[in-house]
């Protein structure tokens, strides 16, 4: 039996049948997360988190694989069981309850649904800085129909789109590194020398900033979990997803505390930046040390891998959880709906509508749109650890105390602790996100649509009755 058939009738066993195109391979799993993570995410961020976190950079991140680690094995657990493309909408309505994974869903929709948002608006303020006098809401729209046509015209089109911006991104990462290490030992940059104090000195390390360095940590990795949205459109052994999601959060936190200790270097040993140095210190640093020309094009990298190659794989992510929860009518039908080129087209859509309302809306408010997207991703994470634990340890008596016990525990406590501490305006708009997911879940029980899924995880043999194709629809 190849891989492909096993991942179909696992997909049939849970009552489903085989809509999406199965194309996608690991290794395009892989490179998915990546992009979806950004490879050179510190790069816009470096100057806030050097200042938040004493010059240690490259410290921030690894606290936040290790945090990490424990979500990202979480997610490989329920992807194993459950290959489906709703994500924790999937893994929480099944691990514990339907109705538990609607909100599951309903938040980690808030989440992706606000991810393409923060992307555009960043980016179109970016433009803006290259372009002075343009108007931002033009900028956004351009990057918003360039992203649905590629997602419209099917996985293959992303497939390419990914190779070929994660090429550019590593590229540019290497360059970047035989810029600094040029810098570094020809004492370009005054005051910059090697030295492993920005990942660890002692005499700064606090417990305060340990604590305010987590939750920095944890927001800078979101995104390996947009991986488990493609399940159902993999090419590989079981749990392809999952294995990717780790795979890539170690990669990815490799290239950031790589990048972050190197510019940390090239910092010169600097308390702060100021306010207005902070935004722009990346680009700075590598101005001071290779000149203008490639500051502005380190720049421009930093923008198309933003507001293309990130939000082009966010949209992805979104339609396939609009998709999902569609199918398992929790929201309206018609996003179900599949194209010619196997995608859902109408789920893409729906996300570019949304989109552009919400870019006109939350334009020039970047800190509000962060706050939102990390509410919804946070509650999202705890339901799932829960959802390991209630489903391997309770519900099938599992022995395997490690990976479905103390991982869950652990990392429930630290995505509880980041969530518990996170923007009171980000507690405010999520709770009011989840009171009107709890209206949409009220509408849906009295017009009978309340959620039943389906939670049978094993392959029927040959002979065996399979359940039909609208078991997990009831």
């Amino acid at each position: 039996m190849t891989a492909g058939t096993e991942n179909q009738r696992t997909l049939e066993s849970f009552g489903y049948k085989q809509e999406l195109k199965r194309s996608v391979s690991t290794v395009d799993l892989l490179i998915y997360g990546l992009i979806f993570m950004v490879p050179i995410a510190p790069w816009a961020i470096f100057g806030t988190v050097y200042n938040s976190a004493a010059g240690m950079v490259p410290l921030v991140y690894v606290i936040g694989l290790v945090a990490m680690i424990f979500t990202a094995l979480a997610y490989a657990q329920m992807a194993k069981s459950f290959p489906l493309a709703g994500s924790v909408f999937s893994y929480v309505g099944r691990g514990i309850h339907p109705a538990l994974g609607f909100f599951a869903g309903w938040a980690i929709l808030l989440d992706y649904l606000l991810v393409p948002t923060l992307l555009y608006v960043f980016a179109a303020e970016s433009m803006v800085g290259i372009f002075p006098g343009s108007a931002r809401w033009i900028w956004a729209l351009v990057f918003v129909a360039i992203n649905t046509v590629v997602n419209l015209l099917g996985i293959s089109s992303i497939k390419l789109a990914n190779r070929v911006f994660l090429a550019i991104e590593l590229v540019f990462v290497v360059i970047f590194v035989i810029i600094a290490v040029i810098a570094l030992n020809g004492g370009t940059i005054p005051g910059a020398e090697w030295s492993t104090n920005p990942i660890w000195t002692p005499s700064k390390v606090t417990g305060p900033l340990i604590a305010g360095a987590l939750s920095i940590a944890v927001l800078s990795f979101l995104g390996f979990d947009g991986i488990s949205t493609l399940a159902e459109e993999s090419t590989g052994r079981r749990n392809a997803a999952g294995r990717a999601m780790v795979i890539a959060l170690f990669i990815v936190a490799a290239l950031f505390i790589v990048q972050t200790w190197l510019a940390s270097l090239m910092a010169g040993g600097r308390d702060a930046f100021s306010a207005a140095e902070a935004g722009n210190a990346f680009f700075t640093l590598v101005k001071a040390a290779a000149g203008t020309g490639w500051q502005n094009v380190f720049f421009v990298v930093n923008v198309l891998a933003v507001g293309i190659a990130n939000a082009m794989a966010a949209q992805a992510a979104t339609s396939r959880l609009l998709y999902s929860m569609s199918r398992d009518r929790q929201l309206p039908h018609f996003l179900s709906r599949i194209s010619a080129r196997q995608v859902p087209q109408w789920a893409i859509l729906a996300v570019t509508v949304l989109t552009v309302v919400l870019v006109l809306f939350f334009v020039g408010q970047l800190a509000l749109i962060s706050s939102l997207v990390n509410f919804g991703a946070l509650f999202g994470f705890c339901l799932l650890h829960i959802a390991v634990f209630w489903h391997y340890i309770v519900r099938q008596r599992s022995r395997n105390w490690l990976l479905h016990g103390v991982v869950p525990v652990l990392g429930f406590l630290i995505i509880g602790y980041v969530l518990v501490n996170a923007d009171p305006l980000a507690k405010i708009g999520g709770l009011v996100w989840l009171v009107l997911g709890g209206i949409v879940f009220a509408i849906n029980v009295a017009r009978g649509q309340k959620p039943q899924l389906s939670i049978r995880e094993d392959v029927p043999t040959a002979g065996e009755g399979r359940p039909s194709a609208t078991e997990g629809q009831a």
